[in-house]
């Protein structure tokens, strides 16, 4: 598919002069800070430099105080403790965090993750009748609960004081727990709002660790999880998550826990891991376990206090991870069938597809597949338990978590973010959904929504992409969402020698620039442009600029986004 390509907006060019000058950096440079909101010297040494200080105070969230006293009357009392968690990556690493931490100090701990499959997302009446059968009698709900009013009034009645520690937005109702910790909370006023579901988790042990004058390192030995989970969760890396994604990487190359130490093991790259290549070989792997069998064997995995007990456990959910490829490729196969063969649906703003049969723990995979490839809001569907459950994704700028909303009186459940979502309904209500989907879609989405655009940050020449340029580059990272790696523009270069495909249609060149020096460029998926490249025909290129490593040497290379023929 055809992507636009869109410059983003210019900065204030007294701005970019001033910074630029402060931080002896070029121009360029300076647009970028300018871009992510970084205007003033101190902000960018606050940006380049992140320090574990900077972390806001627990207790300037709304409730955590009521939170952290119910903890430590529970444990002074001897009461049995359920930490309950979702089962995706970052329900599993607030479990791990919670629980590693609490059983250092505590032996009456115990944790819960709900099956995909019997009980599905969030609190369940099962969990609570689990806690009342096992004695436990207060709950600390992580990655989930903002919405369980009447799960949390169920436990009520058996005695059972819950505890939530959610980063989901909040419902007009708040469950009537001892405690409703929720940036999100429109009466909340902590500082940062996007924290992960295991971001919650780590501020819930920093607060602990605050309340019984414990060493901060006790804390921070937490935050390659809590970096595992801001990656997979897709959360902005931004604020308070970019210092927690910085150290927690810092940890995760350096001295990660056993079970994700195992996982690495497992993985094509080893050392110099980005929040990239946690998204693409950690996460999956982890998610893996709650899709095809049990999450708790993740959290297992990731409480590990043995590299031969995490080496057991991640045998065990390498197998479920292939098992969740290859549920992943025919189930993609199989809606992409149903989409091609009805003209319909082709024509459509939206992507509904339903079939009874399909494995519910690969369905978000698969919404993200049909997105990248038409480009538009969709939802996939399957049977589960005698209802429908469902996993929706959206394209950039489109509120789908408002369209559902819009849905909602079809719909059983419903959660999520601006971008991905699920939701439970019966099954008579699909076509209607189908119908009020496609509705209300296109009526609010744009048509410029609909085509996928590559947002190019800045243009550059190549003589520009020196090395102090690409060692200032460097520590913009760790990239993701609201800091995403920059794309630059070359105009008019051409290519130095022959471009050659590898891999899948994949295009390897050397291009240049008039009197610029030459830099060696990768082209995924691009090699339908091998034929008039090789003819000379020059081209404007968009990039991000990335380290090379191979055999041990590093080098400077240009990741094709994009290429717009000039000939």
């Amino acid at each position: 598919m055809q992507k636009r390509w869109v410059e983003r907006h210019k900065a204030d060019t007294k701005i970019v002069s001033a910074m630029a000058t402060a931080l002896k950096i070029d121009n360029i440079l300076a647009t970028l800070l300018a871009q992510r909101g970084v205007y003033t010297f101190e902000q960018a040494r606050d940006f380049f430099r992140p320090e574990l200080p900077h972390l806001h105070d627990p207790f300037l969230m709304k409730d955590m105080d009521l939170a952290i006293s119910r903890i430590e009357r529970a444990m002074g009392m001897k009461e049995h403790i359920l930490i309950y968690g979702d089962y995706d990556v970052d329900g599993t690493t607030a479990v791990a965090v919670l629980c590693s931490f609490l059983r250092r100090f505590y032996s009456h701990i115990g944790y819960y993750i709900p099956d995909r499959y019997k009980e599905g997302y969030g609190i369940s009446t099962q969990g609570i009748d689990y806690a009342e059968a096992n004695n436990f009698t207060l709950i600390i709900a992580l990655d989930c609960g903002v919405k369980s009013v009447d799960k949390v009034d169920y436990a009520q009645r058996k005695g059972i004081d819950f505890i939530i520690g959610d980063h989901h937005t909040p419902g007009d109702e708040l469950p009537k727990a001892v405690a409703v910790l929720d940036p999100k909370r429109n009466d909340c006023a902590y500082p940062y709002k996007e924290l992960s579901g295991c971001g919650i988790a780590f501020k819930i042990i920093q607060a602990l660790a605050k309340t019984n004058q414990l060493a901060e390192a006790e804390v921070y030995q937490y935050l390659d999880l809590v970096a595992v989970s801001i990656a997979s969760d897709i959360v902005p890396i931004n604020g308070e998550n970019r210092v927690l994604a910085y150290y927690g990487l810092k940890k995760l190359n350096s001295n990660p826990c056993f079970g994700l130490q195992a996982l690495i093991d497992l993985s094509s790259k080893s050392s110099d891991l980005t929040l990239t290549d946690v998204v693409f070989q950690i996460g999956p792997r982890i998610n893996a376990a709650g899709r095809i069998d049990d999450a708790k064997d993740a959290v297992k995995l990731l409480m590990a206090k043995s590299m031969e007990e995490a080496k057991t456990c991640c045998g065990l959910i390498d197998i479920q991870n292939m098992q969740r490829k290859d549920f992943d490729a025919r189930i993609t196969a199989e809606a992409l069938e149903q989409i091609q063969g009805d003209e319909a649906q082709l024509m459509r703003k939206t992507t509904v597809v339903y079939q009874e049969d399909w494995h519910k723990g690969v369905i978000g995979i698969v919404a993200s597949r049909l997105t990248e490839k038409y480009y538009r809001p969709t939802i996939v569907l399957t049977k589960s338990n005698g209802h429908v459950a469902g996993s929706a994704r959206s394209v950039a700028g489109f509120d789908l978590y408002e369209a559902l909303s819009a849905c909602s009186d079809l719909l059983e459940q419903f959660g999520g973010h601006k971008y991905a979502a699920g939701l439970t309904m019966k099954v008579e209500n699909v076509p209607a959904l189908q119908a009020r989907f496609e509705e209300v879609v296109a009526q609010h989405i744009t048509p410029e929504l609909l085509e996928p655009e590559i947002a190019i940050d800045a243009v550059i020449r190549l003589s520009e992409i020196t090395p102090k340029f690409f060692r200032v580059l460097k520590q913009f990272a760790p990239f993701g969402p609201e800091n995403n790696a920059p794309i630059f523009l070359a105009k008019n270069v051409y290519t130095v020698g022959e471009a050659v495909l590898v891999g899948m249609n994949h295009l390897k060149m050397t291009v240049t620039q008039e009197r610029a020096p030459s830099f060696d460029c990768i082209g995924f998926g691009l090699g339908d442009f091998l034929p008039q490249i090789n003819k000379g025909i020059p081209f404007d290129a968009c990039f991000s600029i990335e380290e090379n490593i191979w055999r041990e040497k590093r080098s400077v290379q240009l990741n094709l986004k994009g290429i717009r023929l000039l000939g």
